[in-house]
């Protein structure tokens, strides 16, 4: 699958772009050591102007490369966090309510459509807001509005590989259901959630840019979101500000969907066979 992955483009363009973020996050002590609150030349500098100074500065004279780099490591750790939890989540009750059905399943899918009336983004303000912000309330509101559909999605592949005759030899021989459910029914059922993943992971990164835009991020961290906000204010004299980090936004959100798509090619038998 990986090698199928590296060898479509979308895949290859997708990974190049990923390995440029994460490295982006990686390096940032080393190129940027005195962190990205640091004050280095005076206010609204354009790109370009001043040698050493890249894509200019913000309201407070503070270098946006530096910011940009920084922020890569917030914005990547949310995403990935908060995908994670939500995974978690999403694949236990999709699992559960698959594989039982009945009572468990009637139950725990009227709580995932509770959970799916609310408007997630609203959703995720609310929870920011009344938990007061910061890194890990933000990916706990992530998470609690990002795990309904992948219980949706679980729990439809289990439906259908719960009655394969795999699945009932290994009732037929006595291994209880925990055991069945992890060994037999996920890594059959998981495919479609690992594609998914791709795509929640940029959902998780629009999101905090937005809860941070609207001044919900955590005023301790530097994040593209956080970086937006600061240059909304000027946004008709000094767009840049707000421009260059909605750019890397917009390039990482495209990079997980390309690879998404190229792991669901990847992953897709009917378009192996060709």
């Amino acid at each position: 699958m990986l090698r199928r992955v590296v060898l479509s483009p979308a895949g290859m363009i997708g990974l190049v772009v990923l390995a440029i973020i994460v490295g982006m996050a990686i390096s940032a002590p080393y190129f940027f050591p005195k962190g990205p609150w640091a004050l280095v030349a005076r206010p609204y500098l354009w790109p370009g102007q001043k040698p050493g100074i890249l894509l200019g500065t913000d309201a407070l004279g503070r270098d946006i490369l530096a910011a940009v780099f920084y922020g890569s490591r917030i914005s990547l750790l949310v995403g990935v966090v908060a995908t994670t939890c939500a995974l978690l989540v999403g694949i236990t009750v999709g699992a559960i309510s698959g594989y039982f059905g009945s009572a468990a399943d009637a139950i725990l899918m009227r709580i995932t459509d509770a959970f799916q009336t609310i408007p997630g983004f609203l959703f995720a303000v609310v929870l920011v807001s009344i938990l007061s912000p910061s890194i890990s309330t933000i990916i706990f509101a992530i998470a609690m509005v990002s795990w309904p559909p992948v219980a949706r999605l679980t729990r439809a592949e289990v439906l259908r590989v719960r009655e394969s005759e795999f699945v009932q030899s290994c009732k037929v021989i006595g291994m209880s259901a925990p055991r069945i459910i992890l060994t037999q029914v996920l890594p059959n059922s998981l495919s479609p959630v690992i594609v998914a993943a791709a795509v929640l992971v940029a959902m998780a990164i629009i999101t905090e840019a937005g809860l941070a835009f609207l001044g919900l991020g955590d005023p301790n961290v530097m994040s593209w979101g956080t970086l937006i906000n600061v240059g909304r204010p000027s946004i008709r004299t000094t767009w840049f500000i707000c421009i260059i980090p909605g750019v890397f936004i917009i390039l990482t959100v495209l990079a997980l969907n390309l690879l998404g798509d190229a792991i669901n090619d990847a992953l897709n038998p009917h378009l192996r066979r060709r």
